[in-house]
């Protein structure tokens, strides 16, 4: 075997990806970042929940108390305002690992309330543009609700913030996305995948290209380049390496630290499967969505409706159990049954 083709074979499927696809790390791990060097970083309330537990990021935790303490105001507002500042604290300390655009999320619980994520989200640019961080690094994600939907619109139209629009699960939630002109969605494969296999229990695995999350995907980006639409597809939410090697070419994928291991050791070819070329030869029909349109559509797709609701609950339980972490290192334990 010639020397130039034995080093074509020992390209990995991380750096075969790389070529097609913007490779994003979904993670709160810094030391992750260093190690495999994405673009962009996305974060959750699940990710800086577990992130500010590890001993390394202490001081992180410690100094977003310290900026809540200062801040003052009632214990909740402290409390909020602690929260708000360590998803901007982790959010900084990514940015100056990656040469792109870092995540952060409004609160879960704000899903259903349009003018409560705007204000949100601009007091998080806010807090970004007081330590010299402007905005064009920072992508604002959002529950991908009609409401959601609608304050990306705002954010995007009115005051120049770009919006990550999260837990996508049905089509009428892309369509609607594209229509309000966000900047990236993130549509989830492996919830996809996991209702399917939670639901038709006679199926106990689905190959790469029958996997249902890769096929939304799939449809989802055919759609937007058949169509023109701007807004930036990103697969996340993966369970294996077969399903972001189905999805290559697709226009972001953002990938756990796991995952993105298993993509650096592996070197197997990785061909394109997504293409603008090829998304112009679909036949498809455009759609045009008003907000009675979408909740009918949202609902007629069983998955979507119950992996949006269960994916808010759980955003919302895991931004409580930060809080409560907060409070007692604030506050102490006695006060945390209050």
């Amino acid at each position: 075997m010639s020397t130039g083709k034995r080093q074509k074979m020992e390209v990995s499927a991380l750096e075969q990806l790389k070529k097609h696809t913007v490779v994003v790390a979904d993670t709160g791990d810094f030391n992750a970042i260093d190690e495999y060097k994405p673009q962009d970083a996305t974060t959750n309330p699940s990710l800086i929940l577990a992130a500010a537990q590890m001993p390394d990021y202490q001081k992180l935790v410690e100094d977003a108390i310290e900026y809540g303490k200062k801040k003052g105001g009632s214990e909740d507002e402290q409390i909020t305002n602690v929260a708000d500042k360590l998803f901007v604290l982790f959010g900084g300390e990514i940015l100056k690992k990656i040469p792109g655009r870092v995540s952060t999320e409004v609160d879960a619980r704000l899903s259903f309330d349009k003018e409560g994520m705007v204000a949100k989200a601009k007091d998080l640019i806010k807090l970004y543009e007081e330590v010299g961080i402007c905005k064009e690094r920072i992508l604002i994600k959002l529950s991908s609700t009609w409401e959601g939907i609608q304050a990306g619109k705002i954010l995007e139209e009115e005051h120049g913030i770009h919006c990550n629009m999260t837990l996508i699960f049905s089509f009428a939630q892309a369509v609607a996305c594209a229509e309000a002109g966000v900047t990236l969605i993130s549509p989830f494969v492996g919830r996809i995948l996991d209702w399917h296999l939670a639901t038709y229990t006679c199926k106990k695995s689905y190959e790469p290209s029958e996997d249902p999350g890769v096929l939304s995907v799939s449809a989802i980006y055919n759609y937007y380049k058949k169509f023109g639409y701007k807004t930036i597809v990103m697969g996340a939410s993966f369970r294996n390496i077969g399903q972001i090697k189905a999805l290559a070419g697709c226009d972001y994928l953002t990938i756990s630290p796991k995952l993105l291991a298993e993509l650096s050791k592996d070197n197997s070819e990785v061909p394109l499967m997504l293409t603008s070329e090829l998304a112009q030869k679909e036949d498809l029909a455009k759609l045009h969505l008003d907000e009675a349109y979408f909740r009918f559509l949202h609902n007629e797709d069983q998955m979507g409706v119950e992996k949006l609701s269960d994916g808010i609950r759980k955003f919302s339980a895991d931004s409580r159990k930060l809080e409560e972490m907060i409070k007692t290192r604030m506050f102490g334990a006695a006060q945390n049954g209050k």
